[in-house]
């Protein structure tokens, strides 16, 4: 079985219920409020863990009671935390979540999430990576150690996988570096100028991004489903209809579950298949990690079949 390698954010989550969001300079009641361990590189390492990927994670938290409860939490969920970095003069990175309605308002403060350097990410590739395993990542930490970090990890053979959350401009040269691009359609407005809602914007997304040097894209489209263009080969998956309660880590259990499955080998659309159930059961549930399911879960739910 492959190994699923991430690189990314590890942030505590601050969690809070509200009927409406508050005006400019109004404070309101709320309720309901938890602590609960998140970062898209944190949640996208624990779906895949979840459904049973060989899972590992580079990172950097700080020397507190945060940093140290999220590196507990991701080694109860097998994520392999050797080279998480414990940052001495820079806390926790955290976000402040404002939940409401089924629908959430995100403020992140990046803290330790800006001290991995490429160093500190290439070691993990050099010291584990092998051909054909799956390199994983997102925009939540430094930019640039992102993109050398895909670079050094197509060299050596990986499977590269880039989440471009928050959205951040990408040239043809570190387009060449992913195999396949994971993007909602505000990402791809974004970095393509073509927001897509019907068939005809879908094609016309993925043929732009193929033309930059990516053999993959996969756009995710909400209550609608996801798509993907691979090759000339177009797939749609619809979504589930399920019961909304939080969407704080649907799309990151939905990457992270795919590259689970892609890491045991199944096909892109089975994959995504298998993602679109887990990401659902996540919705109906609150917090990040801890409502993200694991592959009994999933079996059990019956949306999918082994």
């Amino acid at each position: 079985m492959k190994r699923v390698l991430t690189f990314g954010s590890l942030n505590m989550d601050l969690s809070i219920y509200t009927d409406r969001i508050p005006n400019n300079g109004e404070t309101i009641q709320g309720k309901n409020f938890f602590l609960s361990p998140g970062g898209k590189g944190g949640n996208q390492a624990v779906a895949a863990a979840k459904s049973g990927a060989n899972t590992w994670i580079a990172g950097a938290v700080g020397t507190d009671l945060y940093g140290n409860k999220l590196v507990e939490t991701l080694t109860k969920y097998n994520v392999n935390c050797d080279y998480i970095k414990m940052s001495r003069h820079i806390t926790t990175g955290i976000a402040m979540i404002i939940r409401n309605d089924g629908d959430n308002r995100i403020i992140l403060d990046k803290g330790a999430n800006d001290d991995v350097d490429f160093q500190d990410v290439n070691k993990m590739l050099q010291d584990i990576g092998r051909p054909g395993d799956i390199f994983l990542t997102q925009f939540e930490n430094d930019y640039e150690t992102t993109l050398h970090a895909l670079k050094a990890a197509k060299k050596k053979g990986l499977f590269t996988i880039l989440n471009p959350a928050p959205a951040k401009h990408i040239t043809k040269a570190n387009y060449l570096h992913i195999d396949l691009l994971i993007i909602n359609q505000s990402e791809c407005e974004f970095l393509s100028g073509i927001y897509p809602s019907e068939e005809s914007e879908y094609r016309k997304a993925i043929q732009y991004f193929q033309q930059q040097g990516v053999h993959a894209v996969l756009i995710t489209l909400g209550a609608e489903g996801s798509i993907v263009g691979e090759g000339t080969t177009i797939h749609f998956v619809p979504s589930l209809s399920v019961n909304t309660v939080d969407t704080t880590a649907a799309g990151d259990t939905y990457i992270g579950a795919l590259a689970c499955e892609l890491s045991h080998g199944k096909t892109i659309q089975k994959s995504m298949e298998y993602a679109t159930c887990a990401a659902a059961l996540t919705v109906s549930k609150a917090g990040a990690q801890k409502s993200i399911p694991t592959r009994q879960d999933i079996i059990d739910s019956k949306y999918v079949k082994e």
